[in-house]
């Protein structure tokens, strides 16, 4: 009986595996898959369906209010300080109104608002542009609706820096590892190499160990307030639901993740009249 080359395959492939033997591929295959079954997430890990910050900007009334949270989110990622600003990587910043918001302001503003500075981070929008572009999927949005940046899988194109309106992205001209102190770094996060782009991640390792963005920990009370913008009962849905906030952008369709409370918290949805 003569069998094609096809057939001819077929039996050499099933023979093959059957000649591995009880102790060979399938005790391999049924270690590897009991070992996967004993794995089990964090029970601590702090969770949302879309994750959302609201930046209350009545609560940071001095510049070292915000240095403190630039300071603790800088040091927890490993963030290289070049000494410039040509070469300047950032995750969290702070520019002025006109900057921040155009083509929102007006000539009636108030003046405080007008020249204080607000702080900037990535935005986790709901249509990420910076994922459309990008070639790799070195950058992608979680299904928690954090927009991540794979430094291991970035080809350093830029794609995602052009494709970004709110300038939330660095890309390493020089090696950033060159300008940390060893005695500075911290060991638990990555260091990265020259040609990555790098930005903020609403802090997901500390996340998956039960705790908040270190920025948040570090600002005033009160001043970044960070949830589920799913959840009804959540501390972010009670703020939008109650006081007026604004985000970046809004006219560009990305559906920005963080809000900003611009004027005093204390203002409030004013009941309609019967």
């Amino acid at each position: 009986m003569s069998i094609n080359r096809r057939e001819f395959l077929k039996i050499a492939g099933i023979s093959t595996i059957a000649g591995i033997g009880s102790v060979g591929l399938f005790d391999r295959l049924r270690k590897n898959a009991l070992e996967a079954s004993d794995y089990s997430p964090n029970l601590d890990a702090l969770t949302a369906k879309r994750w959302a910050m609201v930046v209350d900007m009545s609560k940071f009334t001095t510049p070292e209010d915000y240095q403190k949270c630039i300071n603790a989110c800088h040091r927890t990622h490993n963030v290289p300080n070049f000494g410039n600003p040509k070469d300047e990587i950032k995750w969290i910043w702070t520019d002025t109104y006109e900057h921040t918001f155009p083509g929102q302001e007006h000539e009636y503003m108030p003046e405080d608002i007008k020249h204080r500075n607000f702080m900037l981070l990535c935005n986790h929008c709901q249509n990420p542009a910076c994922v459309r572009v990008c070639p790799t999927k070195a950058t992608f949005k979680r299904k928690d609706g954090i927009v991540m940046q794979d430094m291991h899988r970035c080809i350093g194109c830029r794609f995602c820096m052009a494709a970004c309106p709110f300038g939330a992205r660095s890309f390493n001209y020089r090696n950033p590892r060159e300008f940390i102190k060893e005695e500075d770094i911290n060991k638990e996060y990555p260091t990265r190499m020259i040609g990555v782009v790098e930005k903020c991640t609403f802090c997901t390792e500390r996340l998956a160990v039960g705790k908040m963005p270190a920025c948040v920990e570090e600002a005033p009370k009160g001043g970044l307030v960070f949830g589920d913008l799913d959840e009804p009962n959540s501390e972010v849905r009670k703020i939008l639901s109650t006081t007026y906030t604004i985000r970046r952008k809004p006219d560009l369709g990305t559906e920005p993740s963080v809000f900003y409370v611009v004027g005093s918290s204390e203002f409030s949805i004013v009941p309609e009249i019967q």
